[in-house]
């Protein structure tokens, strides 16, 4: 199972490109190990007037530092694009100058608003069509796809659709445990946003899907469903502030501040209801420090 070592950045963020590039190169520096080749190289999302001109720049500084490639969905490719064949056009261009094969993300609006109609298609269906057909043109080039869609159905018709060879990576923080089980046909690879959230739950869990514990595996995740369906519900694009929330309480650092005042972005019930939901999974590390921080949190939202 491939488990995602998460990029220091959000999709959003009022970062320069020469930031996020830098403070990549800083990360993936950091990542030793396992998960070293995991660490992502944010190229496409970054794409101005010259789209590929930038993915390349951006993919040869990942690569170097042995991070292996993410393509993000493109906010400026899906503004200026007027039908699929901008995409195919776009993504036949950046594909063919990477030195080794990338992960292509395909982020629904859910999660961003700007990337609606990805694809040159608003129908999923037709957008799927497109998608695959760059996945099928490029295969030799692509390690395989991250789906962000949260919808199972459709990722497991796209995961059954794929070229020999390109994998299907589960992007879908509702569904995510029989997604990574998989059935009889294939399975989807673990990378996503919960899991940074969830990481000794997930931890423990792919271990004991390795190990053939597939009972195991349900009893650790099933807790964790429901907070992680409770972080990402609507507007999804605020996940952000539950999972530096539950960092903060679980004393991964030492403020609840976000870029943006993103902090705000989720109310005094919400959070609170993420804290019981943690508590039932799990996932307070150390549960005087995480009611303390719970406490600061509310007093400042002026609840006694």
């Amino acid at each position: 199972m491939a488990c995602r070592c998460s990029a220091p950045w959000f999709r959003g963020s009022p970062s320069s490109a020469s930031d996020s590039c830098s403070s990549g190169r800083r990360y993936v520096g950091t990542c030793n190990g396992t998960s070293k080749r995991r660490a992502e190289s944010r190229c496409a999302g970054r794409c101005g007037r010259g789209p590929t001109g930038v993915a390349g720049r951006d993919s040869e500084g990942g690569r170097r530092e042995g991070g292996r490639v993410i393509l993000m969905a493109s906010r400026a490719l899906a503004a200026r694009a007027e039908s699929p064949g901008d995409y195919a056009e776009v993504y036949g261009a950046i594909l063919p100058q990477v030195s080794s094969p990338v992960i292509i993300h395909w982020l629904g609006e859910m999660f961003d608003p700007a990337l609606g109609g990805y694809w040159g298609h608003s129908d999923l269906d037709d957008a799927t069509d497109v998608c695959l057909s760059i996945i099928s043109d490029y295969a030799e080039k692509i390690d395989g796809i991250k789906v962000s869609l949260l919808d199972a159905g459709r990722e497991v018709e796209i995961r059954r659709r794929l070229p020999d060879g390109v994998r299907m990576y589960t992007g879908d923080d509702f569904d995510y445990p029989d997604l990574i089980r998989g059935d009889e046909v294939g399975f989807s690879h673990a990378l996503l946003g919960i899991f940074d959230a969830i990481a000794p739950a997930a931890s423990a869990a792919l271990q004991a899907l390795d190990a053939g514990d597939a009972d195991r595996y349900e009893k650790i995740l099933a807790p964790t469903v429901t907070l992680s369906r409770h972080i990402f519900k609507a507007p999804t694009r605020y996940y952000k502030t539950g999972v530096v929330f539950l960092a903060y309480i679980n004393g991964h650092q030492d403020h609840f501040r976000m870029v943006g005042g993103q902090e705000g972005a989720r109310s005094a019930t919400h959070l609170s209801e993420l804290f019981v939901l943690a508590d039932r999974a799990g996932l307070l590390h150390d549960p005087d420090l995480a009611a303390e921080r719970m406490r600061r949190v509310l007093a400042v939202a002026g609840v006694a």
